[in-house]
């Protein structure tokens, strides 16, 4: 298992982020995230990506509470196939001081953090749509490797209400059960502790 370099997140992080949003108003994410129930196993379902995700394939994405309060969290993916060397991104989240909890920065490095909002998040914490007001990058997740086909078009249209243009979203291939992303996903969250 191949792990990119913190630079190499950095730099991708930072690269050319398309066409941002800038004269938009602020996104408002979601009233409340229970954090301890957010954590776990998430597939990334469709994307906006930055440089080092794409062409991702059987992307999922961890998060795990650890004992400072931070979140520990792990992109894992194959880049470019179903059968390319898996791939793991590695950061950490904080979560911004205020009620909603929904508004986390993401570090790369420790001079280097983006902004993380959940914008929408389904009852159940089934799937989510995390955004950022630049309308740059977004992930849509959910805990299945799958969505129905009407959960996927709601999404496209909030997240055009949202400001994002829905051309721009990009299906992440997901093809289950694959046990080398099973087990750097094991590997991972043994890796945040």
């Amino acid at each position: 298992m191949k792990t990119t370099s913190m630079l190499y997140c950095l730099l991708g992080a930072i690269g050319l982020p398309g066409c941002t949003q800038a004269d938009q108003p602020p996104i408002v994410p979601v009233a409340h995230v229970d954090v301890p129930r957010y954590m776990g196993r998430w597939y990334v379902i469709a994307t906006i990506p930055t440089r080092p995700e794409r062409n991702s394939y059987n992307a999922v994405e961890l998060y795990r509470l650890t004992p400072d309060g931070e979140i520990c969290t792990r992109y894992v993916h194959r880049k470019g196939g179903f059968a390319a060397p898996i791939d793991t991104i590695g950061s950490y989240a904080t979560v911004d001081a205020d009620a909603s909890q929904a508004r986390w920065h993401v570090h790369f490095a420790w001079f280097f953090k983006t902004q993380y909002l959940v914008a929408w998040l389904a009852p159940d914490y089934g799937q989510v749509i995390v955004a950022r007001d630049k309308r740059d990058y977004l992930w849509y997740m959910a805990r299945t490797p799958q969505v129905p086909a009407s959960d996927y078009q709601a999404m496209l249209a909030r997240v055009a209400t949202m400001g994002y243009d829905p051309g721009r979203v990009v299906k992440v291939p997901q093809r289950w059960p694959d046990r080398g992303v099973e087990q750097a996903v094991d590997s991972a969250i043994a890796d945040c502790q």
